[in-house]
């Protein structure tokens, strides 16, 4: 069986030469399964790939049939069994890239914000060795608290 994408289905259906389709499960997904007017079979594919294209929820099949003009056709879940499930992230894995992109951009601004306050404080400076002595002084207070 052949494998057409969306925009040669388009095409094809615009032509007059989609006969039907079938709404076939497989396994946990629902494949779109296309007849012709030639009398060969195709399948639904990805974009740029062979891969035919699965469709978890066979509403999102419908509406993607429906926009391209096909409003009648066969629905089959002999083959469809919903525990089998593929577990690839789909598009989750973009929209965590995304959303970790948005934490890291607001950490970002939040960090710089920091900064400049931290430059615009008109207090003076404090030396890092400082620091440090004090920090090291009240930590010591703090163990000695403890063992008393």
């Amino acid at each position: 069986m052949q494998s057409i994408t969306l925009e040669q289905l388009r095409a094809a259906n615009d032509a007059g030469g989609v006969s039907g389709v079938i709404l076939k499960g497989q396994g946990g997904a629902f494949l779109v399964q296309i007849d012709t007017r030639s009398g060969s079979g195709a399948l639904l594919s990805k974009a740029r790939s062979t891969e035919p294209r699965r469709f978890g929820n066979p509403l999102t099949a419908f509406n993607v049939l429906r926009e391209i003009g096909i409003t009648v056709g066969q629905f089959d879940a002999t083959d469809y069994d919903p525990a089998d499930k593929e577990t690839n992230s789909g598009n989750r894995g973009r929209a965590n890239a995304m959303r970790g992109a948005h934490e890291a951009a607001a950490y970002n601004q939040w960090l710089a914000s920091e900064i400049q306050a931290s430059l615009d404080d008109p207090r003076p400076s404090i030396a890092h060795d400082d620091v440090m002595a004090d920090m090291a002084a009240e930590l010591n207070a703090l163990t000695q608290n403890k063992r008393v």
